[in-house]
């Protein structure tokens, strides 16, 4: 088999592939494995692109087993911070979403009585997510049957409930509130058209103390991958751009480089960018209704601009959190594409890895349109110039909540989404592909289609056949995908 990229999906789809017994080889356009999972280092600072929490970081999780199979869990230590995110507001008052939900209840209701409803009905979603109980393959018989017959009686009990939500969007919950501030945090800790379920479960997951962060952060997970499938005898050809899937009679036959080299295979397994795989490796060839209609309506993740400060400063004063938090700015100003009114700042001051010791990596991430960036780059110089004027408009937005930061700053860094789109190829640079919302809640999250029509021994997987993004279901795509491709061959699929 030949896999396309060796971001978490690719490095997943070649572990298990040499666990059941398949020769693989693994093309990659970058120079280091992860794909979206990374991070940088600048003088002496390492700067994260990707993780803030994992699921499944308890032992007691039935997604634990996954990390387990794949080498990410041994050895790794998490960090649980008390807090989720801060909000704070002009007028002196804070908004704390703490992990633990009584603590978050009485906490909230002490900031706004006033919207004592929605508060209520928030925590009575995390705890209705909480709830469920899901079992894992590993788990003895009875205790999977067990928990399997709970998890059906809390859908009966909570499955009203459950739709409800689903169909709610983060910007239709917020707009409950008539406290501005609770109104304005709300606004901030979950993608406005994103259905509200997914944060209730974030939360009941950060309850349970499953949604750990990593210490060292993305990279050493990522290295942690290559390593696996290295030490089952897999194969990775870096700096390796697949130009073409190539076909012969409906059937893929193997690839062809950016340099004209062509390497045949028995399968093809694309674990690249979902647009890049069938409009341009496939030519928009092996296209039915269904896909394109997926390419031409379903939403994307928002694109995503990151301005990195290593900063000579250890920043005790700000609690450790899991996303950070934010501030509201003296006056509106425009940041790149847009005008902000506040700030979210992201201190990892939980992970002492990323920084010569006494100081610390800052990382403030905005939504920042794909588009605007595209055409600032049609001249380089002005593209740069821009990204530059980016970093110290930051810097001196900074000094409002941190005096005498711009002294402090020792270097600074901007990723905007081409960079993200050169890296991963991913498209408009989408930072996880199809964003759910309640239009589309139901269809996305049934088990998309792995293989492509009219074509044999071509297979997707990763973040474009699995809709709402993430590590744990980059892993279980292609862990699904070598489960469906073991029962073609008959083979009993093996995670050992």
């Amino acid at each position: 088999m030949i896999i396309i990229g060796a971001g978490f999906a690719g490095l997943a789809a070649g572990i298990y592939g040499r666990l059941n017994g398949y020769r693989t080889e693994i093309y990659e356009m970058h120079n280091q494995p992860g794909g979206l999972c990374t991070s940088w280092k600048r003088n002496g600072y390492t700067f994260d692109a990707c993780i803030h929490w994992l699921v499944g970081s308890s032992p007691e999780s039935n997604l634990h087993n996954i990390w387990l199979e794949t080498g990410i869990a041994p050895g790794r230590e998490f960090v649980y911070a008390g807090e989720y995110y801060r909000a704070e507001g002009a007028d002196g008052r804070t908004i704390i979403f703490y992990a633990d939900p009584d603590l978050l209840e009485k906490h909230l209701l002490a900031a706004a009585p006033e919207d004592k409803k929605p508060i209520k009905d928030f925590i009575a979603g995390i705890k209705m997510s909480a709830a469920f109980d899901f079992a894992s393959e590993k788990e003895p018989l009875l205790t999977r049957i067990r928990k399997q017959v709970r998890t059906f009686f809390t859908f009966m009990k909570y499955g009203k409930e459950f739709r409800r939500w689903t169909g709610i969007t983060g910007e239709e919950f917020a707009s409950r509130f008539s406290d501005p501030l609770l109104r304005q945090a709300f606004r901030e800790i979950w993608i406005p058209e994103f259905s509200m379920i997914f944060l209730f479960f974030t939360f009941a997951y950060l309850s349970k103390r499953n949604a750990g962060y990593p210490i060292g952060g993305s990279m050493p997970m990522s290295e942690a991958l290559e390593k696996r499938y290295r030490d089952l005898g897999g194969v990775i050809h870096y700096n390796k751009r697949v130009a073409r899937i190539l076909t012969t009679d409906g059937r893929a036959t193997g690839i062809r480089l950016i340099d004209c080299t062509e390497v045949s295979a028995g399968r093809v397994i694309s674990a690249a960018d979902g647009h890049a795989t069938l409009f341009d490796m496939l030519d928009g060839k092996f296209l039915d209704k269904k896909i394109r209609e997926q390419y031409d309506t379903w939403p994307l993740f928002h694109s995503l601009l990151f301005v990195s400060l290593g900063v000579n400063r250890k920043f005790d004063d700000v609690p450790v959190s899991i996303s950070g938090f934010s501030f509201p700015l003296k006056e509106p100003v425009m940041v790149a594409d847009k005008m902000r009114d506040r700030l979210p700042v992201h201190i990892f001051n939980q992970d002492p890895t990323l920084a010569p010791d006494g100081k610390t990596s800052v990382i403030i991430m905005l939504e920042s349109d794909h588009g605007y960036w595209k055409k600032l780059a049609e001249d380089r110089a002005i593209y740069v110039q821009k990204k530059d004027e980016t970093a110290r408009m930051i810097i001196r937005l900074l000094e409002q909540r941190f005096p005498g930061i711009s002294d402090q700053v020792e270097v600074s860094d901007v990723a905007t989404p081409l960079t993200f789109e050169r890296i991963t190829g991913n498209w408009k640079g989408s930072f996880e592909g199809w964003l759910i919302t309640p239009k589309n809640a139901y269809t996305m999250m049934k088990p998309m289609e792995q293989t492509i029509p009219g074509l044999q021994n071509c297979y997707m997987c990763g973040q474009w056949v699995e809709p709402g993004g993430g590590l744990p279901t980059a892993i279980m795509s292609a862990r699904r995908l070598m489960q469906h491709i073991c029962r073609e061959d008959g083979r009993k699929f093996r995670t050992e």
